[in-house]
């Protein structure tokens, strides 16, 4: 198939051009895979006789990357909403038993199909935004039988929908009422247990943590990531959004994939993830919702070169957003990051928070899971609030 007539953005166009913006480009798919992506003008012979469609100038970006979400869980905590608008904060909520904790009840309560029917409603809001690769976490069963069968639910949504989907052991999530006041017993007689299990039946493609003064130390999570590494998986860790305990760079001197959050992260942190090439996932969805004023660090992020992704961190609790270009226009309006800092935040640097080679870019060798917009310029997908100009979505070269 060939795509022509279109606008490409994410391609290897010249770096100092924004987007990577070509104005009248051409993508050639040959099965799943891109097989060129440039300028019409400079379309390989070869390629001229696959059949044509004709975008009549619309955009065409990779397909958006959703790494970091709660998808799957067991239901909802509209009633913490309203607890939190009435005056108590997070941290209240959670402490008294709310928060993580009652959805680890409602998840627990659920059944792995239950748990796949519930979040496929929520997947297909992000499939209908252009969304073709979604990461979803374990950490609100912090038992072994729940924690396995959410990453399995996970792993069924991609026999169940045309999306690729990456799992991640989030066991350190919490601490389960059984095992209040007694962290280290609930890493040594469940949470790394748990891991072992899920790692065994082939559900963890990487490890995450909680590190945070309601969850767990550096420390704790220090040792969860040794046996991440023993494992042979990556990590990354919820770090720095609550407060500073050091999270994000403890993910750096680990190699994290990412470490996300960071509205308490500082210029020290900014340097150790740039030295470590950990990239800094922005979650505006929860700043937001937890009406959050302390804004993560973009400016050192960006004077140190960290890359920044954007996520939905669709939870049910302090992000129940099942949108990515909101999460796009949240993070222009909320965090001042450009427009073409959002859409590289939702493919490119997205898929290295994933540690995926063979997304977030237009050209050859890649697959081809693309978004084709009806829109004039990439800056619409971050400037509009509540519409959604996708025109058609390619998933492994397939329409």
């Amino acid at each position: 198939m060939l795509l022509r007539n279109a606008i490409l953005a994410g391609t290897d166009a010249d770096a100092d051009a924004p987007y990577g913006l070509i104005a009248r480009g051409t993508v050639a798919i040959e099965g799943e895979r891109i097989a060129w992506a440039g300028p019409e003008a400079a379309l390989p012979e070869r390629f001229r006789g696959l059949d044509a469609l004709d975008l009549e100038g619309r955009l065409v970006t990779p397909g958006l990357i959703d790494c970091h979400t709660h998808i799957v869980h067991g239901g909802n905590r509209a009633a913490e909403f309203e607890m939190r608008l009435e005056g108590r904060s997070y941290e209240e909520i959670a402490r008294a038993g709310g928060g993580i904790l009652s959805t680890v009840t409602a998840t627990r309560a659920a059944g792995e199909d239950a748990l796949l029917a519930a979040a496929l409603p929520r997947v297909d809001a992000l499939i209908a935004e252009g969304v073709t690769t979604i990461e979803v976490k374990s950490g609100y069963g912090l038992d072994i039988a729940t924690e396995c069968a959410m990453l399995r639910a996970a792993r069924r949504i991609a026999a169940m929908r045309p999306v690729t989907v990456r799992t991640t052991f989030l066991g350190a999530h919490a601490i389960p009422p059984e095992y209040r006041g007694r962290a280290d017993a609930y890493l040594d007689e469940v949470c790394l247990p748990a891991l072992e299990a899920a790692h065994a039946e082939g559900l963890a493609d990487a490890v995450d943590g909680f590190c945070e003064g309601i969850a767990f130390s550096p420390g704790q999570i220090a040792r969860v990531f040794a046996r991440a590494r023993a494992l042979g998986l990556p990590v990354k860790l919820h770090a720095e959004q609550l407060s500073n305990l050091g999270g994000a760079r403890l993910a750096a001197t680990n190699g994290a994939l990412s470490a996300d959050h960071l509205e308490y992260a500082d210029e020290g942190d900014a340097a150790a993830m740039a030295a470590a090439g950990t990239v800094a996932v922005m979650l505006p969805g929860a700043f937001y919702t937890l009406r959050e004023t302390r804004l993560p660090p973009i400016a050192a992020f960006r004077a140190r070169g960290v890359a920044m992704a954007v996520a939905t961190d669709c939870n049910p609790g302090s992000s129940p957003l099942t949108s990515l270009l909101l999460a796009m226009n949240m993070a222009a309006t909320l965090f001042r990051m450009t427009p073409a800092e959002c859409l590289a935040g939702v493919t490119a640097h997205a898929a290295r928070a994933l540690g995926l080679a063979d997304a977030g870019h237009l050209r050859a060798g890649m697959r081809a899971d693309l978004a084709i917009w009806d829109v004039e310029s990439p800056a619409e997908l971050s400037y509009r609030i509540g519409f959604n100009p996708l025109w058609k979505r390619i998933f492994g070269g397939r329409p």
